[in-house]
C-alpha cells in the first residue's frame, strides 16, 4: 500500500518548528472562559473586535472561539495578540479594522477564506509585529512595498496562497528567524540579501517559479539551517553557492529541472546535513560510489526518481539513518545484508524499482531496527523473508510472491498494516491477521472462508480480500469492528444473504460485495431506508439479490458537507469544492464506469458511486436516489427495474457515469439530464423508453448505442427524427421543478422518521390534490416487499 509511506516526506526539523510556532501559539491562546479571556481588555478593542467579526461571515466560527484567539495587555488593555483560523470568511478589504490593532505582536489568520482579496497594504501599519502567518488564505496578488515597514518580524509565513510577481519586499525584516514563501507563484530571483540575515534559520521556498541563481557571498555570512528550494525552475548553476550554507541541517533541491547529472560530493561541505532530499533530479552514478558523497550525519535521505541503476554501498556508512527513500528509481538485483544492520533505521521505501530478492538467509531482517518497510511493485518472488521483530508496516503488492502466507506473521506483535495483494500466496488466511489495522490480501490465489475471529474491539480499518478463491458465508464476527471504513470481498464464491447486520458498523464507507453468489433481497426487513448512514461506495454487481427497493430507500445516507477540521488540517479540491483530506481512503476498487470495467487505484471516498448492476432487482428505480448528490457513478443495468426515470436524477449535479440500460424502463428521458454538466456517459438501451431525446451537449454527444433497443425514442443520436410525428414531449423544468420541492419533503418525512401514522396524515392531505407522481408511489401499485 505505497500511499501510506511513499511520496515526498515532509523534513522532521521543519515540522518541529512550526509545531514549536504552534505550541507557542496555544500557550499564549489557550482556552478559557471568553469573559475572562477579554477581562484585561479596554471596551473600544473589544468593539473593535466585533466590527472585525461582523466583516465576514463567521459561522463557522461561535462566541467562544472567536474571543479565545484574543489576548490584550494587562497594563493597557490594547489587543497585543489575535489568533483567528478555519474562521472567516469574505473579503479582507484594505480599510478593515483589523489595521487599527496598532499594538499587535502576534498576528495568526491561517485556514481563512479570503480567496477574493490582495494582501492589504494595511498589514504594513502594523509595525510592532513580530509573528505574521497568513497561510492558506487564499490571497492573490503581489506582496504590498508596505510589508518592510514590519522591521520586528521573526516569523513570517504567506505560504499556501495565490501570491505572484517577484521576491517580496524583506530587505529591511533582519530579525527574521523563520521565512515561509512556498506554493505561491513567486517568480525571478531569490536576493542575495537573505543569506546576510543575521537570525534567518528557517527559508522554504518550495512549489513558486524561481528561476535564477543564488548568490551566496561567504560561508560564514549565513545561520540558515532548513533551506527548502523543492519544485522551483532553476536554469542556473545553484549547487556550488548551496555548497557555502556549512550550516544547513535540512536541505530541499527536490524537482528543481536541472539537465544535467548531480555530482553528490558537491555536498560534502554539510558536514552537519541530517535531511536531503533531491528526488526527480538525475544523480551521477558515479557519485553514489564516493564516500564523501552523503554527509555522515545524514538521518533522512530522499533520492527517489533520481535513474539509480543499484543499490548504492555507500549507504553502508550512514549509521545515523533513520529513514531512506529511493522509490521509482531502477534498481536491479538483491537488497544488501548490511542494510538491515543499520542501528537506527526504521523507514525503507523502495517501490517502483525491479529489485529482484534479499542477501543472506530468511532470516535476514528479523533483528533489523525497520519499522516501515515498502517494496511495492518490484520484482520479488518465492517466500517471503521473516519479517523484522519491530515492523508495524508492510507492503508488497504487485510483486511475485507465492507459497502460503507463513504463520511467523503472528508472531510480529506490532504490525497494524499489512499489504500482500496483487501476489501469487496460495492456501487459507490465517487467523491472526485479523488483528491488524489496515490488511489488503487482494488478488492473489486465497482459499478457504474468511477467518470469524475478529474480536471486540478490533482496530481493523480496511480488509479487502477480493479477487480470491474464497468461499463460506461473511463472517458475523466483522459487527466487532467498530473502526471498520473499507469492506471489499468481490470476486470471489461467497454465497450469502445481504449482511444487513453490517449497518452497526459505524463509520462504513466503501462496501463492495460484487461478483460473488450473494442471493435474496437488498430491502431491509422493515422494507424502509437502508441503514449505512456513512456509506459512499455501495458495489453489489453480478449477485443474485432481487427484490424492490422502496422510495425511501437512501434517505440515510448523508449528505456530505465540506466543513473545516477543527484544527486547520489541509482541505483536498475537487470540482471547486474544498474537502478534507481525511475523508480519504486509498484502496483498489473495480468499477464499471463510463461503460467501462476499471480498477481505480488509491481511490478517495469524497465522492459516491453504486453498481447495483447484474442482479434481478425490480420494482421502481427510489425517487430518493436525487438525495445523493456527491454521486458520481450510477449503475443499475441488467435488472428488472420499471416504472418512469426518476425526475429527481436531476439533482444529481457531480454525475459523470450514468447506466440504466437493459431494464423495463418506460416513459420518458428527463428533459432535466442534459443539465448535468459532468454527464460524460449515459447508457439508457434495450428499455421501453419512449419521446424524444434531450437535445444537450451531454446528451447527443453519446453513441447511438445508449439509446437502441427503445423503439418509441426518436431525436439526435438517433437517426429517427421527432418532427412530424406525434411523440410524447420530454418533462418540461416546471415539472422537474415540482418535483424537486416534492423529494425536499420527502427527505424531511421519511429521512427524519416523524412515524407511520403521522406520514399517512400528511399523506392524505396531500393525496387530495392527487398529483401524478404520488399515485405512483403511494398509490395502489406500491411495491411489495420481500
Amino acid at each position: 500500500m505505497t500511499s501510506l509511506i511513499g511520496g515526498s516526506r515532509q523534513p522532521f526539523c521543519f515540522l518541529l518548528v512550526l509545531l514549536l510556532c504552534c505550541v507557542s501559539a496555544s500557550s499564549l491562546f489557550h482556552a478559557k472562559d471568553p469573559v475572562d479571556g477579554l477581562a484585561t481588555c479596554h471596551p473600544s478593542h473589544i468593539q473593535a473586535l466585533a466590527q472585525f467579526k461582523s466583516e465576514f461571515d463567521s459561522s463557522s466560527c461561535n462566541q467562544t472561539d472567536y474571543f479565545n484567539g484574543v489576548w490584550c495587555d494587562n497594563t493597557t488593555g490594547v489587543v497585543t495578540k489575535l489568533r483567528l483560523r478555519a474562521c472567516l470568511s469574505g473579503t479582507l478589504r484594505p480599510n478593515s479594522s483589523l489595521f487599527s490593532f496598532r499594538h499587535l505582536r502576534y498576528l495568526y489568520l491561517s485556514h481563512n477564506d479570503f480567496t477574493s482579496s490582495s494582501l492589504p497594504s494595511g498589514f504594513g501599519s502594523l509595525n510592532k509585529l513580530e509573528v505574521l502567518s497568513l497561510s492558506f488564505n487564499g490571497f492573490k496578488g503581489q506582496v504590498p512595498s508596505s510589508f518592510s515597514n514590519l522591521s520586528l518580524l521573526s516569523f513570517l509565513d504567506l505560504s499556501q496562497n495565490e501570491l505572484t510577481g517577484s521576491f517580496p519586499p524583506i530587505h529591511n525584516l533582519t530579525k527574521l528567524s523563520v521565512l515561509s514563501l512556498s506554493y505561491n507563484h513567486f517568480f525571478g530571483s531569490i536576493p542575495s540579501s537573505l543569506f546576510t540575515m543575521p537570525f534567518l534559520s528557517f527559508l522554504d521556498l518550495r512549489e513558486n517559479q524561481l528561476t535564477d541563481s543564488i548568490e551566496v557571498l561567504t560561508s560564514s555570512s549565513s545561520r540558515l539551517q532548513h533551506l527548502l528550494l523543492g519544485h522551483n525552475q532553476f536554469e542556473r548553476q545553484i549547487l556550488k553557492p548551496i555548497s557555502k550554507l556549512i550550516t544547513l541541517t535540512n536541505l530541499d533541491l527536490s524537482f528543481l529541472n536541472i539537465s544535467y547529472p548531480i555530482d553528490l560530493t558537491v555536498f560534502s561541505s554539510l558536514k552537519s546535513l541530517t535531511y536531503f532530499d533531491l528526488s526527480g533530479n538525475i544523480v551521477s552514478p558515479t557519485s553514489l560510489s564516493s564516500i564523501s558523497g552523503i554527509p555522515l550525519s545524514m538521518e533522512e535521505l530522499i533520492l527517489s526518481g533520481c535513474n539509480i541503476p543499484e543499490f548504492p554501498n555507500m549507504f553502508k556508512t550512514l549509521h545515523n539513518l533513520t529513514f531512506l527513500d529511493l522509490t521509482r528509481n531502477q534498481i536491479k538485483g538483491k537488497l544488501p545484508a548490511w542494510l538491515w544492520s543499520l542501528p537506527f533505521l526504521t523507514t525503507v521505501s523502495l517501490f517502483n524499482n525491479s529489485l529482484s530478492g534479499f542477501e543472506g538467509r530468511a532470516e535476514v531482517l528479523v533483528n533489523s531496527s525497520v519499522q516501515v518497510l515498502s517494496l511495492d511493485s518490484n520484482n520479488f518472488e518465492g517466500a517471503l523473508p521473516h519479517l523484522p521483530l519491530s515492523i508495524n508496516t508492510f507492503s508488497v503488492e504487485r510483486n511475485n510472491f507465492s507459497g502460503n502466507i507463513p504463520l511467523s506473521i503472528c508472531n510480529r506483535n506490532s504490525l497494524v498494516v499489512l499489504d500482500l495483494a496483487y501476489n501469487n500466496f496460495t492456501g487459507p488466511i490465517p487467523q491472526c491477521l485479523s488483528n491488524l489495522t489496515t490488511l489488503s490480501l487482494r488478488k492473489n490465489n486465497l482459499e478457504g472462508s474468511l477467518p470469524d475471529v475478529f474480536y471486540a474491539g478490533s482496530s481493523m480499518r480496511l480488509l479487502d480480500v477480493g479477487y480470491n478463491q474464497l468461499t463460506g458465508k461473511l463472517p458475523k464476527s466483522l459487527v466487532n469492528c467498530s473502526s471498520l471504513e473499507f469492506l471489499s470481498v468481490d470476486h470471489n464464491g461467497i454465497e450469502d444473504t445481504f449482511p444487513f447486520w453490517l449497518k452497526d458498523l459505524p463509520g462504513l464507507k466503501v462496501l463492495i460485495l460484487r461478483s460473488n453468489k450473494c442471493y435474496g433481497s437488498i430491502s431491509p426487513p422493515h422494507q424502509g431506508p437502508l441503514a449505512f448512514p456513512e456509506l459512499r461506495i455501495f458495489e453489489i454487481s453480478d449477485n443474485n439479490f432481487t427484490g424492490s427497493l422502496s422510495p425511501s430507500y437512501f434517505v440515510n445516507w448523508k449528505t456530505f458537507s465540506d466543513k473545516r477540521n477543527e484544527d486547520g488540517s489541509i482541505y483536498m479540491i475537487y470540482k471547486g469544492k474544498e474537502i478534507r483530506e481525511a475523508y480519504a481512503i486509498y484502496a483498489h476498487i473495480d468499477l464499471r464506469y463510463k461503460g467501462l470495467s476499471m480498477e481505480q487505484e488509491n481511490v478517495l471516498t469524497f465522492y459516491a458511486a453504486i453498481d447495483f448492476s447484474g442482479n434481478r432487482i425490480e420494482g421502481q428505480i427510489p425517487e430518493s436516489i436525487g438525495l445523493l448528490k456527491e454521486l458520481i457513478a450510477l449503475n443499475l443495468s441488467n435488472n428488472a427495474f420499471t416504472g418512469h426515470i426518476p425526475l429527481s436524477f436531476t439533482n444529481l449535479q457531480e454525475l459523470e457515469s450514468l447506466d440504466l440500460s437493459r431494464n423495463e424502463l418506460s416513459g420518458t428521458i428527463p428533459n432535466g439530464l442534459k443539465t448535468l454538466t459532468f454527464l460524460a456517459y449515459v447508457n439508457v438501451s434495450h428499455n421501453q423508453l419512449k419521446g424524444e431525446i434531450p437535445q444537450g451537449t451531454q446528451i447527443t454527444g453519446q453513441p447511438k448505442s445508449s439509446f437502441e433497443g427503445n423503439v418509441g425514442l426518436c431525436g439526435l443520436p438517433l437517426v429517427e427524427s421527432c418532427f412530424g410525428t406525434n411523440v410524447p414531449p420530454t418533462q418540461q423544468p416546471e415539472e422537474e421543478e415540482k418535483d424537486n420541492e416534492v423529494l425536499s419533503w420527502k427527505a424531511v418525512v421519511i429521512g427524519y422518521g416523524l412515524g407511520v401514522l403521522l406520514g399517512l396524515v400528511i399523506a392524505q392531505v396531500i393525496a387530495s390534490y392527487k398529483p401524478e407522481w404520488l399515485v405512483k408511489i403511494i398509490g395502489p401499485n406500491k411495491p411489495k416487499y420481500r
